[in-house]
């Protein structure tokens, strides 16, 4: 029997043969404790008091799903753990956001899919501060342009505003992101809807979103085609300023993490998630830099800082979602130089 050759006949026969990376994994430092379900997204908190003692949070996304936080050994925090959350997809962390006039408190922020809502809550002490959760994509045509996936939090440098950037599991070509301005009036925290923006190709779907607050700007995952890019100040307006990185990605363009240097330096890590690879970019011009392999399989997201969190993380810590139900942390002067 003759088989005839198709586009998508190729691509699979291309990924029968290329489905992992031919560069030399780098192990990890640490493996963490593992979820009951279905890992996909970590946030790094930084302990101002003590780097050695941040957190690690990860969600597993499934109905009966969290927000794990991990120690920076990997094991399991069982008291600032968030459970009985309905697929809890993307998370992030902020400082200092605004309660009344004399608190200032850490956030954490995820996506709650099945509940068509964001979660917010103080970190360490893990209080939440939502009222049960704030309502998102309330304006879409249908319930399947309403459920959340990605969110990354960004703090103005102009005025101190905190606002939560949200994607979605499917949406329109046009205005994909809505963000939200988190607000506190003594105590009572508001979250109310500031702008839409953000272009998509109509190809498989957007998850991945990270912000860069120093210089103002919003990345994101179209997951087949680009990473694009546009500002995170409302007042700047909504138009693209990049759609970058394509064609150094096997199929799918998954978790972004930004390491932020001085003097606006550093570099944007993408997961290359098929081929088990982190493509990473210049953050000043997001020109193409060097492949990595990590030893991850699939990775979904990905987070890094670049300050040192004691003796195990002198360099920062890069932490990446990994398809075992757990994730992988990796010193980050393993493959990353510091800029000088």
């Amino acid at each position: 029997m003759r088989i005839k050759f198709t586009p998508i006949l190729g691509l699979l026969l291309f990924l029968s043969c290329h489905t992992r990376s031919t560069l030399t994994p780098i192990p990890p430092d640490v493996v963490t404790e593992t979820t009951i379900n279905d890992t996909d997204d970590p946030a790094i908190w930084v302990n101002p008091l003590d780097a050695s003692k941040s957190i690690v949070f990860g969600t597993d996304k499934k109905t009966n799903g969290g927000v794990y936080a991990f120690d920076l050994d990997g094991k399991i925090i069982e008291s600032k753990t968030i459970r009985n959350i309905q697929r809890p997809n993307n998370v992030d962390v902020e400082y200092g956001f605004k309660l009344n006039d004399s608190v200032f408190v850490d956030i954490l922020a995820f996506t709650e899919r099945e509940k068509q809502q964001i979660r917010l809550f103080s970190v360490p002490d893990m209080q939440p501060l939502d009222g049960g959760g704030f309502p998102v994509f309330e304006d879409a045509s249908s319930i399947e342009e309403r459920l959340p996936m990605g969110i990354s939090l960004y703090k103005s440098p102009l005025d101190s505003s905190m606002y939560a950037i949200v994607g979605r599991k499917t949406g329109p070509l046009d205005d994909y992101l809505y963000q939200y301005k988190l607000t506190s009036d003594s105590g009572i925290v508001k979250a109310d809807l500031v702008r839409k923006f953000g272009k998509f190709s109509g190809q498989k779907e957007i998850e991945a979103i990270a912000v860069d607050d120093e210089k103002g700007h919003i990345y994101y995952s179209d997951e087949g085609v680009c990473i694009r890019k546009y500002h995170a100040e409302p007042s700047k307006g909504n138009e693209e300023l990049s759609c970058f990185g394509g064609k150094y990605f096997l199929v799918d363009i998954e978790g972004i993490a930004i390491a932020n240097y001085p003097n606006g330096k550093g570099h944007i890590i993408v997961s290359n998630q098929q081929l088990g690879e982190f493509n990473i970019f210049s953050r000043e011009d997001n020109t193409f830099v060097k492949a990595v392999n990590l030893g991850t399989l699939k990775t979904d997201g990905c987070e890094v800082v670049t300050v040192p969190l004691g003796s195990k993380f002198p360099n920062g810590l890069f932490v990446s979602m990994n398809d075992e139900r757990n994730f992988f942390y990796h010193d980050l002067g393993k493959f990353l130089e510091r800029p000088e």
